[in-house]
């Protein structure tokens, strides 16, 4: 079931980003936020892998510069582009973010920015897979910028928990943020490329993780043999791929985290007692909202470096500047 979070925006946008609003094209485009969400839902009818693919999306887009639709420039085509980077090979869902687009050209030309689509479609993908519905406040619009470079210093999934903390802070995101951002896992898949040096060639003193369980090493190890095909993909949620649901934390607790970014936020204390906030006695009672802290924080994401007011522009196609 998908669950109503109420948020109170003023508690967590920054005075930088108080020109993000929900319910920004009320008057100039009323029906922009539901035709982003027909073209994802079509889009998920047609490939249940979506979802996923534009959750992450979103995330490498404001990851870098900052919520402004640099991920989606593809012309012209130098290699030097910010999609160019192998921090961001694998990415999909820019066929969809055009789409909805065109559809919202046609009806309100000039209007809805890109930046605000790869936000509410990121939002409409968490809700088609039984995750929270939330609102999400608009008003970006498109940088001018995109550059390969820019992405260079991206999260990875080797990086320890403290290149990761240090990596977020640098965004104004916490660690609390950085465990819930992480849990956006709970849908999609990996290729086991990223999985073979934590399976085969961890360490010097150990072949493996040793934080994985030793009842799921032999079923990654089966599922990505050693010299076999990297390309490969398996769950990145054991057991819950494709549902928006809290397993992930429940997996990263239990050492059956599928990589090992994941499997590092239980390797810390601030960030293991953020993990173990929603699974306490009385957790489902009186603990945090799992759901609403997801959502809190996707937002609070969604904020990173936006332009608002005459800053950057309203691209006419997602894929060029104007």
């Amino acid at each position: 079931m998908s669950w109503a979070v109420a948020i109170v925006m003023g508690l967590f946008i920054s005075t930088s980003t108080a020109q993000l609003q929900v319910g920004f094209y009320q008057n100039s485009c009323p029906n922009a936020e539901s035709v982003v969400a027909s073209v994802v839902r079509q889009a998920t009818q047609s490939d249940p892998t979506i979802p996923a693919a534009l959750l992450r999306l979103h995330f490498h887009d404001c990851i870098v510069q900052g919520c402004e639709g640099s991920i989606l420039i593809q012309s012209p085509a130098t290699g030097n582009l910010e999609k160019d980077s192998p921090n961001h090979a694998g990415l999909r869902g820019l066929d969809v973010i055009d789409n909805a687009k065109a559809q919202l050209e046609s009806q309100c030309p000039g209007i809805v920015s890109c930046a605000d689509i790869v936000a509410l479609a990121a939002r409409d993908a968490i809700t088609l897979t039984q995750g929270p519905q939330y609102d999400v406040p608009t008003g970006r619009r498109d940088g001018r910028v995109s550059n390969i470079a820019d992405a260079n210093n991206m999260p990875q999934v080797r990086d320890s928990i403290n290149v990761l903390k240090s990596k977020f802070s640098a965004k104004g995101l916490s660690d609390k943020d950085l465990v819930l951002l992480s849990a956006a896992h709970t849908i999609g898949t990996t290729a086991c490329f990223f999985l073979e040096n934590r399976l085969y060639s961890f360490s010097t003193n150990s072949q493996s993780d040793p934080s994985i369980n030793p009842s799921f090493l032999p079923e990654l190890q089966a599922q990505c043999p050693q010299n076999g095909n990297v390309n490969v993909r398996i769950p990145l949620d054991r057991g819950s791929g494709n549902i928006f649901d809290i397993q992930i934390l429940r997996n990263i607790r239990s050492g059956f985290a599928v990589i090992e970014s994941d499997a590092a936020l239980y390797q810390d204390d601030s960030t293991r007692a953020v993990v173990d906030s929603y699974f306490g006695l009385f957790g489902n009672l009186f603990g945090p909202s799992f759901e609403q802290d997801f959502a809190e924080s996707m937002v609070r994401m969604g904020s990173i470096g936006v332009h608002t007011g005459s800053d950057g522009e309203i691209r006419r196609v997602c894929s060029a500047f104007n």
